[in-house]
């Protein structure tokens, strides 16, 4: 027998992914973000005082923007209702001029110099629908002229790596520490159809690769995680760096800790009142 669902919505800019990550429930069966809300599903037997509070918590604790009282509601869906509902909500999504990031379910036609990337929705780890996202997206669709080597710190679905790939670049690494959001992005990366040149990798910093040098390295992350990278940038070979997911009041801080590593700020990015900053690494003058 098909078992209902209570679907959660929550009423606030906070990252899908992000907040998937600190609830760290296994039991979570689906999300999406639309129209500013997020949309999260657990079926109705594992349901319970316990996780609405845990949701509870984790929202307040993402709540940068300080709204006075953020809005969950909770709600009883049948199965086949929501199987609906998830499949019309779920659309195909243009961003920049040439990126297309779409579902299975939906095709679309593409100009001769566009591309797209497939995404059903599973746990909703960067779908393109978040500013933090969408700003990467755009800059990748700038910046890639082809050849480059790619990685990607904090990777969720792989979206962003797949997408350096498909404009150009012929290497791509992303790491994650959730092993839910790399087993999510292996499967897209089989769906999309990328072999050896990307590389998925379940990992904390430690899973950076060693004794390589990207040409361009992605990091679509909370602060906290950002101050916490910075710590151990002293040595990286990597020169550029494009950094996603601030707030416009953390810039400073950010700023100041990536300095402290070598890597200054270059062009910036803003979106919904997120920000996005290139970094690259202070080249020695030869002679001076």
């Amino acid at each position: 027998m098909q078992k209902d669902w209570v679907e959660v919505c929550i009423q606030a800019p906070v990252d899908a992914g992000e907040l998937l990550g600190m609830l760290d429930d296994p039991a979570v069966q689906g999300a999406w973000e639309e129209a500013g809300a997020i949309h999260l599903y657990w079926p109705e037997d594992q349901w319970n005082g316990d996780r609405l509070a845990s949701v509870q918590s984790v929202v307040k604790r993402m709540n940068s923007a300080g709204m006075a009282d953020i809005p969950v509601s909770v709600n009883r869906v049948p199965f086949q209702d929501w199987n609906q509902q998830w499949a019309r909500s779920v659309k195909p999504l243009r961003i920049g001029k040439r990126i297309v990031v779409r579902p299975s379910w939906e095709p679309v036609n593409l100009q001769p110099d566009q591309i797209e990337i497939i995404l059903d929705p599973k746990q909703a780890f960067g779908t393109g629908h978040h500013a933090t996202t969408r700003m990467l997206l755009e800059w990748l669709e700038e910046i890639i002229r082809g050849g480059e080597s790619v990685l990607d710190i904090g990777t969720g679905s792989g979206l962003l790596a797949m997408a350096a790939l498909r404009l150009g670049a012929v290497q791509a690494a992303g790491i994650d520490h959730d092993p839910v959001a790399i087993e999510c992005a292996q499967d897209y990366a089989r769906q999309n159809r990328f072999g050896e040149e990307l590389s998925l990798q379940c990992g904390g910093f430690d899973a950076i690769p060693k004794g390589q040098s990207f040409d361009l390295v992605l990091a679509n992350l909370d602060r906290q995680t950002l101050l916490q990278l910075a710590e151990r940038l002293t040595d990286s070979p990597h020169p550029k760096w494009l950094v996603s997911g601030l707030l416009l009041d953390q810039r400073a801080e950010i700023v100041a800790a990536f300095a402290a590593a070598g890597l200054y700020p270059g062009r910036q990015r803003e979106q919904d009142g997120w920000l996005a900053i290139e970094f690259m690494r202070a080249q020695s003058c030869g002679g001076v």
